[in-house]
């Protein structure tokens, strides 16, 4: 009799596992998604996990194995059997009955600007007596922009109003919208947010406010990632992004024609980053798309050669923004051909907390240092 118990229950255990060897994939659906295609770098997003089992056969145990970047940082529960070496690992553990879909939802922050994508999880299942794992792979096709951080609206306001005076200094075509200069009567063609109704009330007429006014030719940002230095600056470096993104989105926003150069590379055409926003036309998230793509190292145009390149262009009366740490002699030469025809050149500095002020006396450009503040 127990012998026969025996057999019996080896039969069963015989049966279920070429059961499940044979069956445990089929109509098993696993997918990975990221919940946004773009953030902004510090922002949290989440990671959705659909695991369904469409069949009768249950599955009592099911490990789905993950694998990202370690600069997207699993938060609050899902920091659970999660791990960080090289990537964020994580690991959860599902149980089916029949015809059953589990979701979970998994929280992360973006640590560093950058693209990222998963491209595979693996699973492993149990059988009925937990004896034999079975390991399938399942491709997956999920990616996600993460934008360089915004800095501090009031910081760059400063560089705004700073490029906004020497528009202003040349030329009063277009209104400013920067420079709040007076009201006046209000015309059928104002936009009704011109209107000032503490000036209205007072008068008994519509009054709109009145800016002065810049000019139509267009402002380029100079982006200067090169960090050519024994001790890597990266800090530096990407606050120089950062700066160039902000400013980007608030000149655009304020109906400023706007180009963005840069001696990164474009990771889709693999030349130098050209960007070109028009005036309202929010471009912007083509901008952040090839920003957060941008690879720091590798072989880049030197600093004075890539603003050198641009003064060869020979523009008149051009307005130039330079974002770069780097304070050699070379850039400052540069920088001199750079403003050469009447244009007028701004240097934005990017410097650490702790290093001397960058202090430029200089009647060929106007130098900004920018102190790169911590964050978490």
């Amino acid at each position: 009799m127990l012998l026969l118990l025996l057999f019996g229950m080896a039969l069963a255990w015989f049966l279920q596992k070429k059961l499940y060897q044979k069956n445990w994939q089929k109509n098993l659906k696993i997918q990975v998604i990221f919940q946004d295609s773009a953030i902004y770098e510090g922002e949290e997003s989440t990671l959705k996990e659909v695991v369904v089992n469409d069949k009768l056969l249950p599955i009592p145990a099911l490990e789905l194995g993950i694998s990202m970047s370690r600069n997207l940082e699993f938060d609050r529960e899902a920091k659970a059997n999660a791990s960080i070496t090289d990537q964020s690992y994580k690991r959860d553990v599902f149980s089916f009955l029949f015809h059953q879909q589990v979701t979970r939802t998994l929280p992360f922050q973006a640590k560093k600007r950058g693209f990222y994508e998963i491209t595979g999880a693996h699973a492993v299942a149990y059988d009925l007596f937990f004896r034999e794992g079975l390991y399938s792979d399942y491709p997956q096709q999920t990616q996600m922009y993460v934008y360089p951080r915004q800095v501090d609206t009031a910081r760059i306001q400063m560089i705004c109003r700073a490029v906004s005076g020497m528009v202003l200094s040349r030329n009063r075509l277009y209104e400013d919208p920067f420079e709040f200069s007076g009201i006046r009567d209000y015309r059928k063609e104002d936009p009704m947010n011109r209107i000032n109704w503490k000036s209205s009330a007072r008068m008994g007429d519509l009054m709109v406010n009145q800016f002065d006014a810049t000019t139509s030719v267009e402002v380029t940002v100079l982006l200067d990632i090169e960090d050519a230095n024994i001790l890597r600056e990266e800090a530096q470096v990407e606050e120089s992004i950062r700066i160039t993104s902000s400013l980007a989105a608030r000149m655009v926003k304020n109906k400023m024609n706007l180009w963005v150069k840069s001696n990164a590379k474009d990771e889709e055409t693999g030349e130098e980053l050209r960007v070109h926003l028009a005036a309202g036309a929010g471009k912007t998230a083509e901008l952040n798309r090839k920003l957060a793509c941008v690879q720091l190292g590798g072989n880049l145009t030197g600093s004075a050669e890539f603003l050198h390149k641009e003064a060869e262009k020979e523009l008149t009366g051009h307005t130039y923004v330079v974002v770069s740490k780097n304070r050699t002699d070379e850039v400052r030469e540069a920088l001199h051909l750079l403003s050469g025809a009447q244009n007028q050149v701004l240097w934005v500095i990017p410097y650490l907390p702790g290093e001397e002020v960058p202090s430029e006396q200089n009647r060929a450009y106007t130098a900004i240092g920018w102190e790169v503040k911590p964050w978490k």
